[in-house]
């Protein structure tokens, strides 16, 4: 039984909290990146209930509001991680190389002490994905990295059971390459998607069929419920891919089926810019600073940034952690900088750009008035290698603090603080 003290204290820590989402807080003097944007000299970011109430250089402060002097720091969105293995998931198993019925959200651990290397790496949102070595390995969820104790804590879902909360991971190229069930040959795995949509297809036709007939309703099937919604476009294909024609073969299927589709890795994106621009598709990529990896991956080249957002490409970062670490997020950027990509689209690539490849930009993604108040204070340039993210928060809430000992311990602390082991191929 809860002690008398224990309830006064969790009383008076729900009335806090109550107050602090209740009463404007206005940050004042920072450099403020809202993304959508130019940059803001001593701006003022004001948010109230989780939301932005307004951003820019002259704006009214409420006379009710808690000013915090936020002067010689910079304030940005937080920032999206479009792929991302956190959370100690899970996806299908080895009965089958096409999974299109399960569900991450089913796994996911959202307790995970890992989730805290994404809040220290200023990540508020992610696409925390099933493995790759099948050819669909299963049903994605986009979650918040809000400190909660069930899956609907986090997730942009009201109601999990009955709501699309996320995406679907394909693969090609090695990863699903292996022993039966699983294809052998690159030309068996685009047969094998190829002969699951066809079904999927004669399923959505029956269900169309029986709005007017119902004895034309077919039995239900949860692989091709995942898959219709697939070709109705309700759930966006995250399509792991690296050599360049992997890459075209991953484009060619989702155009002959019509369904949405986001390229991920894509280490070889530079020898087929043009070809991706045409197709209009969006390019998830990591940036890896060290040799190693997979042989598909050989002619991995951080050029690719650059290329890609001449050609017109809508560009976007991710972690896919454990590959890279959340908590040096801001890096992958930095090198598309270096590189030759502009600050603005590389800033565009970790927070705006994402969130449109999630089809959450209406409220992540850039600081605009009625937004949630997801952002990020830095201590200084968020290019620079001496930069610190200070603090993190999520719908006006502070998830991360670099000046409390617990959280810094999180953030600059070995993997030994992270007591789960997370594994990135899942079978």
């Amino acid at each position: 039984m809860p002690t008398k003290i224990t309830l006064l204290l969790l009383f008076v820590l729900n009335t806090v909290v109550s107050f602090s989402q209740e009463t404007p807080t206005a940050y004042t003097g920072a450099l403020i990146y809202t993304i959508n944007g130019d940059p803001l000299e001593n701006g003022t970011l004001l948010i109230q209930a989780g939301n932005i109430l307004d951003v820019g250089t002259d704006i009214k402060i409420p006379k009710n509001a808690k000013i915090i002097d936020v002067k010689g720091k910079v304030i940005m969105p937080g920032l999206v991680d479009t792929h991302s293995h956190l959370g100690n998931g899970s996806g299908g198993d080895r009965s089958s190389a096409l999974h299109p019925d399960v569900r991450l959200l089913d796994a996911l651990d959202p307790m995970a002490a890992d989730l805290m290397k994404a809040r220290s790496g200023g990540i508020t949102t992610i696409n925390i994905m099933p493995g790759s070595g099948h050819l669909m390995s299963g049903q994605t969820v986009y979650i918040k990295t809000k400190k909660g104790k069930t899956i609907e804590d986090l997730t942009f879902c009201k109601n999990v059971s009955s709501e699309i909360c996320g995406g679907m991971k394909m693969a090609n190229g090695t990863n699903p390459i292996r022993d039966k069930p699983f294809p052998g040959t690159r030309a068996k795995s685009a047969a094998m998607v190829r002969e699951q949509f066809i079904k999927a297809q004669e399923y959505q036709k029956k269900l169309i069929n029986s709005k007017t007939t119902p004895s034309e309703a077919p039995k239900r099937d949860l692989k091709m419920e995942g898959l219709v919604e697939v070709l109705d476009g309700k759930r966006i294909v995250h399509f792991h891919t690296h050599r360049h024609d992997d890459v075209l073969t991953a484009m060619r299927i989702s155009q002959e089926f019509g369904f949405k589709i986001v390229l991920h890795h894509v280490s070889e994106a530079w020898k087929v810019a043009d070809e991706i621009a045409k197709a209009k598709v969006p390019v998830s990529m990591i940036f890896i600073d060290s040799p190693g990896g997979k042989m598909e991956a050989v002619d991995v080249d951080p050029i690719s940034g650059v290329v890609l957002e001449k050609a017109g490409v809508d560009v976007a970062f991710h972690t896919d952690d454990p590959i890279t670490d959340s908590r040096l997020f801001m890096r992958s950027a930095a090198i598309g900088v270096r590189e030759g990509m502009s600050k603005q689209k590389a800033l565009e690539g970790l927070t705006l750009a994402g969130a449109r490849m999630l089809e959450l930009d209406d409220r992540i993604g850039s600081l605009e008035k009625g937004k949630d108040a997801d952002f990020i204070i830095l201590s200084g340039d968020p290019f620079s290698v001496y930069t610190h993210i200070e603090q993190t928060w999520i719908e006006g809430v502070k998830v991360f603090d670099r000046a409390d000992e617990q959280d810094k311990l999180y953030a600059v602390g070995g993997y030994k603080v992270y007591p789960e082991t997370t594994t990135h191929v899942h079978d």
